[in-house]
């Protein structure tokens, strides 16, 4: 238990959305409010005789990814297009995120062969802002990737 005079803090600062650096298609991008990343590697048991596994198989490895951007910063975007082009156009890119922390120590992850899917606006009259929810196809995740 801890002691009343003592405060117990294990982690310092924590790093949160303040700390975060996204960099999409050459550029830092500030009009961004949420990113999602993540990855699996699909893991069996391999059964033989009696009930307990004998062994463990792996299948395949999938990842996926999403952001979400203002529609300023879509439009920023957009409008490096050539005339005619959807968003769903533009060639295969990485995305860097960087996790700037208080020592110091930059943690880099990155997305790889990002490719936008989708494209459309939904906006309510109770709406300040237009925020627009993309979903990426991706290859893979590099976890605390080295520059």
């Amino acid at each position: 238990m801890a002691n009343a005079d003592h405060l117990v803090n294990n982690f310092g600062v924590m790093t949160g959305w303040n700390n975060v650096t996204v960099n999409l298609l050459g550029r830092d991008v500030v009009g961004i409010t949420s990113l999602t990343y993540k990855d699996n590697h699909e893991k069996v048991n391999a059964y033989g005789a009696g009930r307990m596994p004998v062994g463990r198989g792996y299948k395949k490895y999938s990842a996926e990814a999403s952001l979400t951007l203002y529609k300023e910063e879509v439009d920023a975007l957009k409008a490096a297009l050539v005339p005619g082009a959807r968003i769903q156009d533009i060639a295969m890119f990485d995305i860097t995120v960087e996790y700037a922390r208080p020592s110091g120590y930059i943690q880099r992850d990155r997305v790889y062969n990002a490719e936008f899917t989708n494209d459309g606006v939904e906006i309510t009259n109770e709406d300040g802002t237009i925020s627009i929810q993309y979903t990426l196809i991706i290859t893979h995740i590099g976890w605390d990737i080295v520059i």
